[in-house]
Formats: C-alpha cells, structure tokens, sequence
C-alpha cells in the first residue's frame, strides 16, 4: 500500500493525501483570528475551550492509528501539524481564560487527552493481538470521527431556530467539505475504511451547512427598520404609539426587506410606500420626479404600522 507523498506508482493516493493536508492545514488555522483577538484583548470572551481540547484528542488518537498501521504519511504529517496548533489554542485559552473556564479546561484536558488516550494506547498494544490492532484503534477513530462530525447538529438546530446564520461561518464549511472528499478519496485509494467511511458523514453534515447558509443568509441591501423610538434602545413601544416611521435607505436601494429586531413578533405592517425624497422646493420635485430617479438620489420608504 503506498501511503508516502510521493509514490509514483499509485499517483491518486499521492494528490489526494496531498490535497487533504493542504485543505485541513487551513482548517487548522481557522481560529487563528480569534486566538488574536483573544491576545489582544486579553481575554476569551466567554467561548468555549472543548472544540480545541477535542480536536488534540482526534489528532493524536489518528497519529497513533498511522503509526501502527504504517505508510500512512500523510495522516502522520497533518495531524502531527494539527497537534501543535490545538495544543498552542489550549495554551492560548489556558493564559487569558477566568479561573473557572481554565479549571474546567484543564479537567477535560486530563481527562480526555491524557487518561482517556492513555487507556486506548494501553488496551492497542497490551490487550489486543498485534494482527488486530489497526482494526481496533481504527474502530475507535471511526466512533470517534462520526461524534465529532455529528456535533455540528447542534448549530444546524440553532440556525433554523433563529434563522440567523451568524454562528456558521460559510468559509469553514466550505473547506471541512473540501476536506471531507479529500480525506474520502485517500482512504478509498488506499482501501482504508477507517479514513474512508467518517468522511462521508463530514461531506454530508457540511453540505448541510452550506445549504442552510444560503437559505437563511441576508441579502446584502436588507434594511432593519427599528422598532423602538430610540434605535440603540431595547425597549419596543406599543403597536398603537409606533403608527408611522420613515426610514431613508442608501442611495440605490430599489429592493428592500422588513425584518423584526424585537423579542416581540411584527403583527402586520398596514402599508408599505416607496415615495420620493423631499427637496427643498417641492413644485420642483414633483416636476422633476422621472429626472430624480435617474439620478440615481436616496428613496425613502413610509411605514405605517397596524394597530
């Protein structure tokens, strides 16, 4: 079986393990933004630190599979890379993180990437004949492999519960899908089903993602009307006070949505009017109505809500 990056004599196995460094390379690097942040500001933030602690664990659980198994160099490579950039995000988190988030990271840390990974290596190589350990440890990072891919459902929920895909980072799914055909290419070309099957559920939870980015995404020229009588105020007014509102949209904007920034759902909106911008002689601007529109000037559009 050619598992290097250069075996001339199996050239898919060569570009796809290739490929699937290159693209996971990237995924790795992806919190790098907000570890900069967290640096610069000198704090978390509140986020959590399980994502990284769980994402050591997959590295050096696939690192311990390619070394047993053998001539599989590329898994070898990209998860050693992957070791020490979770492990510098552990640290990172560790440094600026509030006493109980760093108690708590520090706990799980122990408890999955030391005690739990200790245990698998002891039961591999003590417990289990040599002919069925690649077997073994592989069965453990395909049950492993299929949890983590499966996480993401808890931000599918979230997305079509709010209908915000502001958690779901398009450019992340985009290169776990990616990574996903990559990684399923190699363990087919190698004939590897532990590399091979996990891969089918990341492509899939993925191209969930995606879909869902782009079903719920907003459009660019969205206007969000406030609904309150101070915009930067979260207290909303009665139906019955907010009668009449005028908003003034940018220049350009021919296409418009109303979208609710209150706890409280919109009941109806009685008349929406798109009326041309007041000048400052209005003989003339109601002369002048078609030559206003080509100019491309500011529209302003009339609301007047139900009650």
């Amino acid at each position: 079986m050619a598992g290097g990056f250069l075996s001339l004599a199996n050239p898919a196995v060569t570009l796809s393990g290739i490929a699937g460094n290159i693209i996971s390379f990237l995924v790795f690097l992806a919190p790098v933004a907000t570890f900069v942040q967290v640096y610069r500001k000198k704090s978390t933030g509140g986020f959590s630190s399980v994502p990284y602690v769980v994402a050591l664990f997959s590295s050096v659980l696939w690192i311990f599979y390619a070394l047993v198994k053998t001539n599989s160099r590329p898994l070898l490579t990209i998860n050693a890379f992957g070791c020490g950039v979770e492990a510098a995000y552990i640290i990172l988190y560790l440094t600026y993180a509030p006493r109980r988030a760093r108690l708590r990271t520090l706990a799980f840390f122990l408890l999955l990437d030391v005690a739990a990974f200790a245990l698998i290596v002891a039961v591999t190589l003590y417990l289990i004949p040599k002919p069925h350990q690649v077997k073994f440890l592989g069965s453990v990072c395909l049950a492993f492999s299929m949890a983590v891919f499966v996480a993401p459902l808890s931000i599918i929920f979230k997305v079509i519960k709010t209908k915000s895909v502001e958690f779901m980072p398009i450019g992340l799914s985009v290169c776990l899908t990616l990574s996903a055909v990559a990684w399923f290419c190699y363990g087919l070309f190698t004939k590897d089903p532990y590399v091979m099957y996990p891969n089918v559920g990341g492509f899939f939870f993925s191209c969930v993602q995606m879909g869902l980015y782009f079903w719920y995404r907003k459009p660019a020229n969205t206007a969000v009307l406030p609904t309150t009588s101070d915009a930067m105020s979260p207290v909303t007014i009665p139906a019955a006070a907010a009668t009449q509102r005028i908003i003034e949209l940018p220049a350009g904007t021919h296409a418009f949505t109303i979208l609710s920034v209150s706890p409280v759902p919109i009941l109806g909106v009685h008349k929406v009017e798109v009326v041309a911008a007041e000048q400052p002689d209005a003989a003339a601007a109601a002369a002048d109505k078609d030559l206003q529109l080509l100019q491309n000037k500011p529209e302003v559009i009339e609301i007047a809500a139900a009650v």
